[in-house]
């Protein structure tokens, strides 16, 4: 096999330059993009929920959100989360108008926002949080994001079967043009790869009409799907 010169360029536009540089490449070549994935269950979660309140006056709106949220805090803490796995530093203060026609607007309270963000190490007790969080005072739940604590490791799994996929691709295709592979020529790799959700089928059904146990398991069941991606320009055999 001849020396090659190897390039690696990092970076979202990297395709783009990769098919710019291809045309100036004096000798036989090919290019590829090598894709990989691994699916996962997720082993932690991150939610949040929201405190809002309207009051007459804004020191009333802010009281009100704060003792709910300390209640909450108090009570994830009764349960085992770690103070430092609770973001609760957000809050909103904004004046309430009326608008009525034809008269100037009415100021007629105040509303204070606030969010808590739970970090849950623990997947199996993440329906034991939610519960913990309808207490009174708490107004929303935002968002419930399953997470692998691990994601570096599967993110490589990822890219090693992209380059697999790349390499193999890369092959087949000179093999059926009568060729074959003299070297890599040059890596472009996008870094912008993030783990996805996968959702079962049977997410549809009511958690209401659940058990615990079920219902439990229904987050637990869930899979997470990590990709990545590699497009390489490969040199062919100049015959």
């Amino acid at each position: 096999m001849k020396n090659t010169c190897l390039a690696i360029v990092l970076g979202v536009s990297a395709f783009a330059s990769a098919s710019a540089m291809a045309a100036d490449i004096p000798f036989p070549h090919l290019e590829t993009t090598g894709r990989g994935e691994v699916v996962v269950q997720p082993d932690m979660a991150v939610f949040s929920v929201n405190v809002v309140e309207t009051k007459k006056t804004a020191v009333d709106a802010k009281l009100a959100v704060d003792q709910a949220v300390t209640k909450f805090i108090e009570r994830l803490k009764a349960a085992g989360v770690n103070k430092k796995d609770i973001n609760s530093a957000n809050i909103a203060l904004s004046a309430q108008y009326n608008y009525p026609k034809d008269h100037k607007p009415e100021l007629v309270g105040f509303r204070a926002n606030r969010n808590v963000e739970v970090t849950v190490h623990q997947l199996t007790k993440l329906n034991s949080y939610l519960d913990d969080a309808l207490g009174d005072g708490i107004n929303q739940i935002n968002n419930i994001d399953l997470k692998v604590a691990n994601t570096e490791k599967y993110q490589q799994q990822a890219r090693q079967k992209a380059i697999e996929n790349a390499k193999q691709v890369a092959a087949s295709l000179a093999q059926g043009f009568g060729n074959k592979i003299d070297g890599v020529w040059q890596i472009d790799y996008n870094t912008n790869n993030q783990p996805m959700p996968y959702r079962r089928s049977n997410d549809a059904v009511m958690y209401s009409s659940m058990s615990k146990g079920a219902v439990d398991q229904s987050y637990t069941d869930n899979s997470i799907v990590i990709k990545d991606s590699v497009n390489v320009i490969f040199k062919l055999s100049e015959k």
